[in-house]
């Protein structure tokens, strides 16, 4: 396979690796966002190019677009061309109209056609009046038949029998250079076209020139001068194609640049979105706008704060539904852990798809209860009815699961309507919560209900306005809560038809249950409905009839617990059909973005001076002045091609003129050491890093590259003036001598030196990171230097030339005379001429070229101040895009563990795909504050409960503080659950235990397995340090009751599409009654627990034994202090403030 070249990114150099990429500002570790593979390869089409210089796009479709957006980009460089013909008319007009005659009529008028045409066809392409394509694939031709044809009209009519093999060659050298930097045509079609041009002039003018001279032809003389002219041919023809291969690789990068900013855009969209998605999942709007704007606070403004940041705000007249899942012990017993979990997901997805369509806000799921509520955060005046239509669609789908499992599961629902504060508390893992006297109303209302039935209380029933036909509740009856407060409660009778729902309508798809259904990837894991696609593949479904946009989405469920499965074929192959939609949709959105990118005249926008086309701010010119250009040394290898080629034209015209040749050898010496100097940061490995560091600091100082780019054209400049200035020794030297040599010297053919300068010319155009002010500089230096030399020092040579040239050709003896006027022995405005003496016309020529490039270099120089800018862009969007990833995942962090959220960060996830970890050795911890609920009233002295919350806010952000201790990484904060502050340890993946990381877990000792749950109890010990401070400090008298436990869990997200992690499993359950069970201002803990962590040093009070629902009786202690310092792996200790030093 052959070598391709890539860049590696936009700033690529030319050292070439396998292929280029073009992928999103991502993690090391991890992409995210769209990425698309890009590869140059060296496959193009033009032969005239060495193959490390062909440069095509894969795929195929991306090269054709960059085709169409270089053709387009070289559509303003065309009326660049059409100025260079109108410049080459005037000049025709102006040579025959100061030596206006007869004669002269024919190319004057040929000349003012010309000029007309090339101005109406400058409007119509400026003003787009013709047809697009037009303007593509005939005008570009339609240009260079106009210029070719001018060029030969001026040949022929204005030399009339008097050719010399000379004449024009300037001019199509010029012309042939400027189809190379202006047309908008592939490589070759301009190769055919150039050289076509050369060959037919090269072929008329000898010919022409053979006929004119019959009698005395000087056969070797005019070969010479052909040869002559051929290398003039070449030497623009070569460096056009560097021209062109130089613009080609300027755009490419460009074009991935803007197909990078494009992808930027569009990831930035996509993050955002899936941001603005993730954090509305968790919480509502208004608390995530209130958060994003204190995030982006800075750190002053926070400190400013005398409390915690508290987002909770009061809402009035909303229904909450409280629904447990009856029988789920039943359930979770007949299941393993990963069913369990996999049953809970697609349950609780089902329930949001409902909660979403009865407009719910979903609170939190405990457990096997879920609660949420409507009227907020945008109330609704059908708050009630959503809640009992929600509560009866629930029933109806936990009835279709207990159908198909042949168990009694069920479920109870209760719905209370009041007020609630909700909002976050503690500063992380946030999760929205809401508080109230009304929310554990409708806790005891769901406690206090009927399995199967929705239980309502009159505040509810008030609010449904006959919608629903109830019945007596009798829930005083069930729950003591409710008797107490004397509550009267109703059971709603589901009699609307609307609620009806088929068991395909409200069932779930895709559960994980262990008995009554068929199975349908794993015997363990059978499906409630089975759904047979027409290719016969069974699909888990998890959407609605009612929701058939959602059904695209689904697909079969994962291979469970295994977060990292392999892709299934199918999804391979629906990736690989999103991948290529993608690629399409990205190159339509890149077209248009270039379109829209090139009409908006960015440049104009920021503001750079007329004159100068610097940039006004300066702190962008000097950003733009040290921009980095990888071509500098291909610039500088023109130049030595331009003195190669020169010397060639020169030692052919006068073989025998030395100076020739020392003037190539020292000039083309010291041009290549100025472009080792150039490549040597471009091929760093091939050069020594002392010339690599020197090339390195030209090109990134503005100053340094223009004295290298000034001493490049002065080196052709002083070659091209030592050899003019040594032919004067022809017009010095002995008149017998000077004879002799004139038949073959410079003297004989006087135009050819300058047409090697317009070869000068050619050179410095070449030039990049070289402003066009400097250009400009240069441009004057070779042609004052030329002009000087042909009026002054040359002026006896090109008379002498003019003399013999109309003698030989027989022109009459008045215009011989005539011409001898404009000698510097006489001048006379009054006669005229029929040619306009050499020196004169030559001048003016180089002149001509000149500002034609100049003008061309100050269009080169805005085109790459408009990349510069468009580059900047890119950087501006890349940075939004690294800032919008900083500010995503502090977010998700605080809203999910880190090692689950790098899980769903960047990546979609459906409700079946659920990411779960089993852990075999866990300790879990459970920290209630059971006297806050006498602490909290809703009194107006408290702002209805506000001010209550903010306490117990401060309580929690303190607890959360600990965490940040480096002592506690291993523990991670679950939930609150009201006041109660759930934490695990070794959780994390990759950290087990604190500080024994590398090891497998029958390597380590049991010490060092067990060192995360001492450090759960350390933790423990200090949140009751921390609330005696908080204590001291506000006089109150909080007590907190602990229950640990340790033993296997399995830890889960349920719902992709609103995350909510939790652990579940024995050990948590008993870890929830060790609290619940507990005493206040103890840590409880069973027996197994305290015989590993009273090998820590940990003190213990044996309680005895207690009866735990569902477990019996079990022996607890209670945990008191550590006896001695905790002690890290790396042999320090802390003493932390609950321990008690050994004296000893």
């Amino acid at each position: 396979m052959p070598r391709n070249q890539g860049f590696s990114d936009p700033e690529y150099s030319a050292e070439y690796s396998a292929e280029y990429s073009v992928s999103l500002p991502s993690d090391p570790d991890r992409g995210v966002g769209r990425t698309h593979e890009i590869s140059v390869r060296n496959s193009g089409s033009c032969l005239c190019l060495p193959r490390f210089m062909r440069l095509t796009f894969v795929p195929e479709s991306l090269e054709n677009l960059y085709q169409t957006y270089f053709k387009r980009q070289r559509h303003e460089t065309l009326l660049v061309l059409v100025v260079f013909a109108a410049l080459f008319d005037c000049y025709v007009v102006v040579m025959c109209a100061v030596v206006f005659s007869s004669t002269k009529l024919a190319p004057l008028a040929v000349a003012g056609i010309g000029l007309l045409l090339d101005v109406l066809l400058f409007a119509l392409c400026k003003k787009g009046l013709l047809p697009s394509r037009v303007t593509r694939k005939v005008v570009p031709y339609l240009l260079w038949l106009l210029i070719t044809a001018q060029v030969f009209s001026y040949l022929g009519l204005n030399f009339a029998h008097a050719h010399a093999a000379s004449d024009t060659v300037g001019w199509q050298a010029f012309f042939v250079f400027s189809f190379f930097i202006t047309l908008p045509l592939s490589l070759s079609p301009i190769v055919i076209i150039s050289v076509v041009s050369c060959v037919v002039h090269t072929l008329v003018l000898g010919v022409t020139v053979a006929q004119q001279q019959q009698d005395g032809l000087k056969g070797m003389q005019l070969l010479r001068e052909i040869l002559a002219n051929v290398f003039l041919y070449v030497c623009a023809i070569i460096v056009g194609i560097m021209s062109y291969y130089m613009a080609d690789r300027k755009h490419r990068k460009a074009f991935l640049e803007a197909r990078q900013s494009l992808e930027v855009k569009m990831n930035l969209e996509e993050q955002s979105q899936q941001q603005e998605n993730l954090m509305l999942s968790i919480l509502p709007k208004h608390v995530a706008d209130e958060m994003l704007k204190d995030m982006k606070k800075d750190e002053s403004q926070k400190d400013q704060q005398q409390f915690n940041t508290m987002y909770m705000y009061r809402h009035e007249n909303v229904s909450i539904l409280f629904a447990d899942i009856v029988g789920f012990t039943q359930l979770s017993s007949a299941c393993s852990a990963q069913e369990l979990v996999k049953l809970l997901n697609e349950l609780f997805a089902r329930f949001d798809k409902l909660a979403a369509k009865y407009h719910q806000l979903r609170i939190k799921i405990l457990g096997d209860c879920y609660y949420c509520i409507c009227g907020l955060p945008d109330y609704r005046e059908d708050h009630a009815v959503c809640s009992i239509l929600m509560g009866l669609a629930m029933v109806e789908a936990i009835s279709y699961v207990r159908e198909k499992t042949k168990t009694g599961v069920d479920m109870r629902v209760g719905v209370h309507t009041g007020t609630v504060l909700g909002g976050v508390l503690g500063q992380k893992r946030w999760q929205y919560d809401v508080w109230s006297t009304d929310v554990t109303v409708a806790n005891k209302m769901e406690a206090g209900g009927i399995p199967g039935r929705v239980h309502i209380s009159q505040s509810t029933l008030d609010c449904l306005k006959g919608e629903f036909d109830v019945e007596p509740g009798d829930g005083g009856s069930r729950c003591d809560y409710l008797d107490e407060k004397g509550i009267e409660t109703y059971l709603v009778i589901a009699s609307k038809p609307e609620v009806k729902k088929t068991g395909t309508q409200n069932g779930l798809n895709g559960s994980a249950l262990p008995n009554g259904a068929p199975t349908s990837s794993k015997p363990s894991s059978p499906a409630l409905i089975e759904t047979k696609e027409p290719n016969g593949s069974v699909h888990t479904s998890g959407s609605t009839s009612e929701e058939p946009e959602e059904q695209d989405g689904q697909a079969d469920n994962p291979s469970f617990p295994n977060p990292r499965r392999r892709l299934r074929l199918q999804d391979l192959a629906d990736r690989v059909v999103d991948a290529s939609e993608d690629e399409q949709e990205l190159n339509q959105l890149l077209n248009e973005a270039l379109l829209e990118r090139e009409s908006a005249q960015v440049v104009k926008k920021r503001n750079t001076f007329l004159l100068s086309m610097r940039f006004i701010d300066p702190e962008m010119e000097t950003r733009y002045s040290v921009e980095k250009e990888k071509q500098s040394g291909a610039a500088f290898s023109c130049c030595c091609v331009v003195l190669l080629c020169t010397a060639l034209v020169e030692i052919l015209i006068d073989p025998w003129l030395m100076t020739n040749y020392v003037t190539f050898v020292v000039g083309e010496v010291l041009l290549l050491i100025l472009t080792i100097c150039s490549l040597a940061a471009i091929f760093p490995r091939a050069f020594p890093k002392k010339l690599v560091a020197f090339s390195t600091w030209i090109d990134r100082t503005r100053w340094a590259r223009n004295t290298w780019a000034m001493l490049a054209i002065f080196i052709l400049v002083m070659a091209n003036t030592v050899d003019m200035l040594s032919c004067l020794q022809y017009s010095t030297g002995p008149n017998g001598t000077a004879g002799m040599e004139m038949e073959d010297g410079c003297m004989e053919n006087p135009k050819y030196h300058n047409y090697v300068a317009v070869l000068s010319l050619v050179a410095t155009t070449m030039l990049v990171q070289v402003s066009h002010m400097v250009k400009l500089t240069l441009m004057l230096l070779v042609t004052g230097a030329v002009a000087v030399i042909n009026i002054y020092a040359w002026s006896p040579i090109f008379d002498e030339y003019d003399h013999r040239r109309f003698r030989e050709h027989d022109f009459p003896m008045v215009a011989i005379e005539k011409m001898q006027i404009f000698s510097p022995s006489g001048l006379n405005g009054t006669d005229r001429l029929s040619l306009v003496p050499s020196k004169y016309s030559m001048t003016v020529m180089v002149v001509v070229m000149m500002l034609s490039f100049y003008y061309f270099s100050r269009h080169v120089e805005r085109l790459a101040r408009t990349l510069f800018l468009w580059k900047i862009e890119v950087h501006e969007q890349k940075e939004r895009v690294y800032e919008m990833r900083r500010w995503n995942e502090a977010l998700v962090t605080n809203m999910l563990p880190e090692h689950v959220a790098r899980h769903f960060l960047g990546s979609k996830k459906r409700d079946e795909e659920l990411y779960s970890q089993s852990y075999d050795e866990i300790g879990v911890m459970f920290a209630s504050l059971p006297n806050f609920a006498d602490f909290y009233t809703e009194e107006s002295i408290n702002n209805g409960g506000i001010e209550c919350l903010r306490f117990l806010n401060e309580i929690i952000s303190d607890f959360d503080s600990l965490l940040d201790n480096p002592k506690f990484r291993v523990i991670t904060k679950i939930k609150t659950i009201g006041s109660t502050y759930m934490a695990a340890s070794g959780v994390t993946p990759d950290v087990n235990t604190n500080g024994f990381t590398s090891s497998n877990k029958e390597e380590k000792s049991d010490k060092e397995r067990w060192q995360h749950l001492a450090d759960l109890a350390d933790f423990a010990l200090a949140m009751k340090d921390t609330l005696t401070n908080i204590n001291n400090q506000s006089f109150n008298n909080f007590m907190l009751r602990i229950g640990m436990n340790k033993g296997g869990v399995l830890a889960g997200v349920i719902g992709a599409r609103k995350p909510h992690y939790d652990i579940w499993g024995n050990t948590v359950n008993v870890a929830s009654r060790m609290e619940s069970t507990g005493v206040m201002g103890n840590i409880q803990v069973v027996e197994e627990t305290q015989a590993i962590l009273r090998e820590y040093g940990f003190r213990f009070v044996r309680r005895g034994p207690i009866f735990v629902k569902g477990k019996g009786e079990l022996l607890t202690f209670f945990l008191k202090g550590r006896e001695k310092p905790a002690t890290f792996p790396n042999g320090s200790s802390v003493t932390l403030p609950h321990q008690v030093l050994d004296s000893s």
